[in-house]
């Protein structure tokens, strides 16, 4: 059995303070196929209260990850310039913790492989 496990943090750079309340959508991908498999929104320190791939539905893949960081800033521009951000990754070692955060502002984004 697996004993990885998937998480995020995001961080709102623009008001240097965790980005509570951001909606997050993820997805498995396989080949043509995208399967919803969960929503989860952040809490007061920009983190989800549950991994978002919990160790007993850990595995190798390919997932994809959506940020709705427009309603997040409550744009009034339409559109906005950065509305849903998505990050593609791969798993590809069952055992590890993937941590995907995410440092943003409505004008720019970053993101990397953390721990």
């Amino acid at each position: 059995m697996a004993q990885g496990f998937l998480t995020t943090h995001v961080l709102d750079t623009a008001n240097g303070v965790p980005a509570a309340g951001m909606v997050i959508d993820f997805y498995r991908l396989e080949g043509d196929t995208r399967t919803h498999l969960a929503k989860m929104q952040t809490n007061a320190d920009g983190r989800t209260d549950t991994p978002i791939l919990p160790q007993e539905d850990f595995a190798v893949g390919r997932y994809e990850l959506i940020f709705q960081t427009g309603a997040y800033f409550g744009h009034s521009a339409d559109p906005a310039f950065l509305d849903d951000i998505p990050i593609r990754f791969g798993i590809n070692d069952a055992t590890s913790h993937y941590h995907v955060p995410l440092l943003v502002s409505p004008f720019s984004f970053s993101t990397y492989r953390g721990s």
